[in-house]
């Protein structure tokens, strides 16, 4: 029989549930509640190990940045609607989770992937190599008309949250030179194009984090997903106690642009 085919076909290194105990990363659950925080056991599911306390504060304080962002989002709209049409509260949260894609919530996984790709095996630049990376970066993207995920903010000139998560990430020891290189990039720009408004934002600011923390890009979308899933669970909660079922937009929010009545 080949190696291959002698493995067990489902296979996990995560929780163990056998035996009346059920381990996490090796580690009792029962130990764990009580004992450590939720933001602590998910950095163990995803790393393997226990954080350091400034690690499981640094993660803590990114899912409190992207919990919810009001109810005009694109995620809490499917959810209510969803919910609105009659189905259960976990449909309607799933709902809104399927709409977190490349424009909503995956900028994390974008911006990182980025990120990771120029500063892989360099974490030790200079801050003037740091400089010219993110001159190189800003002019290839001009050059190009290329987009660059985890810049800019529909709303904000300036991202509020960008800011504060910066703070934590200072005061915890977490601004090293994925964040210098994310902020240094976001320089550039304000510099040689100052009338596009390119802040660096949430999902930027993240994406730069994580990377710092030791984290694959390719969990970028999922971070976000634990955040605003607690988020969604308050939108739709907040729509059955206060909404009534089949929502339908208001006649002047949409309007008929195709051909009049054919006869």
């Amino acid at each position: 029989m080949s190696e291959t085919n002698s493995q067990k076909e489902w296979r996990t290194a995560i929780t163990s549930n056998q035996d009346g105990k059920i381990l996490i990363r090796g580690y009792n659950l029962d130990n764990l509640i009580g004992n450590k925080s939720y933001a602590e056991v998910c950095f163990l599911l995803l790393k393997g190990e226990m954080p350091t306390p400034n690690e499981a504060k640094m993660l803590d304080a990114i899912f409190v940045s992207s919990i919810d962002a009001g109810i005009a989002t694109p995620s809490a709209v499917a959810a209510r609607t969803v919910f609105s049409g009659g189905n259960s509260l976990n449909a309607a949260v799933a709902a809104g989770i399927l709409t977190l894609g490349d424009a909503h919530g995956g900028a994390i996984e974008k911006a990182a992937r980025m990120f990771q790709d120029y500063l892989k095996g360099k974490e030790d630049l200079s801050a003037a190599g740091i400089e010219e990376m993110a001159k190189n970066i800003v002019d290839d993207a001009i050059k190009n008309k290329k987009r660059l995920a985890g810049y800019g903010h529909k709303l904000h000139t300036v991202d509020p949250r960008t800011k504060r998560l910066l703070e934590v990430a200072g005061d915890l020891n977490f601004g090293g030179n994925y964040v210098k290189l994310a902020a240094a990039i976001a320089d550039e720009f304000r510099l040689k194009k100052p009338e596009q408004k390119l802040p660096l934002n949430v999902d930027g600011c993240i994406a730069a984090i994580i990377s710092d923390m030791g984290f694959d890009y390719r969990l970028g979308k999922g971070f976000f997903i634990i955040a605003r899933s607690a988020g969604l669970v308050g939108q739709v909660f907040e729509e059955w106690m206060r909404e009534k079922p089949f929502r339908r937009l208001a006649p002047h929010l949409h309007e008929y642009d195709g051909v009049p009545e054919r006869r």
